[in-house]
């Protein structure tokens, strides 16, 4: 019987078999998710002279997801989305928001005119976490899957 991490998955990959559509997620997920980190990129609190910001505890919880989903990439996940996190707190609040509403453009041409399907996270918004594994796994391809990119 398949794990809820397995299935999780295998749903995101019947959402994803276009090539075209692959293409705008390797290209559109990286760039909400800097969007969004620039973004939330307030200052809650400050521990001593270090401020911590909401994108920072957004990449503590996301991070105890990823490890639950799998360990050796969510490991993998984690480091790449502190270096994304570290560039991306350093963009002005109108470049974030450019940054993330491109990488929105990039997902809806996907699924638009690549797809023709919808989004997974529409179905289940677990989807928002898998999404960016799926992609990283694509260039660290950790699961045994990796893209495949017909020329």
């Amino acid at each position: 019987m398949a794990t809820t991490q397995e299935r999780l998955w295998a749903d995101y990959e019947t959402h994803h078999r276009a090539e075209g559509n692959k293409v705008c997620h390797m290209v559109g997920i990286p760039l909400i998710i800097a969007g969004l980190l620039g973004l939330l990129a307030i200052p809650l609190f400050h521990v001593g002279q270090v401020p911590v910001e909401i994108s920072f505890l957004l990449l503590l919880l996301a991070g105890a997801a990823y490890l639950w989903l799998d360990l050796k990439l969510g490991v993998v996940m984690i480091a790449f989305s502190v270096l994304l996190y570290l560039a991306a707190r350093m963009l002005p609040w109108p470049a974030a928001l450019g940054v993330f509403l491109a990488g929105w453009v990039f997902q809806f041409i996907g699924h638009g005119v690549y797809e023709k399907r919808s989004p997974a996270f529409l179905d289940n918004l677990a989807h928002l976490l898998v999404g960016p594994m799926w992609v990283l796994n694509h260039f660290v391809p950790l699961k045994g899957q990796k893209l495949e990119i017909r020329k």
